[in-house]
């Protein structure tokens, strides 16, 4: 699925009835904004309609950036059952057992969380449905934080990124980190999240 997007340009003030004519012989199907999925990323376009009515307006019209969801990664739990499998052939079930239950708990949540960067937040949301993910267990409140919060993140380790952190004062002014399992595609969370958030103190991975 595709889809073109068209900048349009108006005249002075004089030519608004040519831009009129113009305007009204586009034809538009829909009236809502469309999500576009490619390949892992979510692309939201505004509402046609109502971006008309802003530039008639006079209005600067600011077009939102496109709403990006990395793709799954299963190398962390893949390693880590692997090591649990390791280790029970070593006879050592005492370590095999919670790593075990450590990596199927992490292939899991691969299959179901995403992370969602849109136009102005990070909210982490559960399925192909992108549906809401509800209250942090943790901290409390929505699992959605503004850009404009972050104090800073990073990531660990530039080759093999295993943990994302982030810290925020939206949930309280003083600031609240989060940490995560890096089950996404790294160089896809690293590049929306320089994008979106700005650079890190470390800018790794690079």
């Amino acid at each position: 699925m595709a889809y073109c997007l068209v900048q349009l340009s108006f005249p002075a003030a004089s030519s608004c009835r040519q831009a009129h004519h113009t305007l009204t012989s586009i034809r538009l199907s829909g009236a809502q904004p469309k999500t576009v999925r490619f390949n892992g990323t979510f692309s939201t376009r505004r509402n046609i309609p109502s971006l008309l009515v802003e530039a008639r307006a006079g209005k600067n019209v600011k077009t939102a950036k496109e709403t990006i969801v990395p793709e799954p990664d299963y190398r962390i739990p893949i390693v880590l059952l692997g090591g649990a499998a390791a280790l029970v052939y070593a006879d050592n079930m005492l370590a095999a057992a919670p790593v075990g239950l450590l990596g199927l708990l992490l292939l899991f949540q691969t299959t179901r969380v995403r992370f969602v960067f849109d136009d102005e937040a990070l909210e982490v949301k559960v399925g192909e449905e992108l549906t809401e993910s509800g209250e942090n267990v943790f901290v409390g409140g929505k699992n959605r934080w503004k850009y404009s919060t972050f104090v800073n993140w990073e990531m660990w380790w530039p080759n093999f990124p295993v943990l994302v952190y982030f810290k925020e004062t939206q949930t309280k002014p003083d600031g609240q980190v989060h940490f995560f399992p890096v089950i996404f595609n790294g160089k896809q969370l690293y590049d929306v999240m320089v994008e979106r958030a700005g650079r890190s103190v470390n800018s790794l991975p690079k």
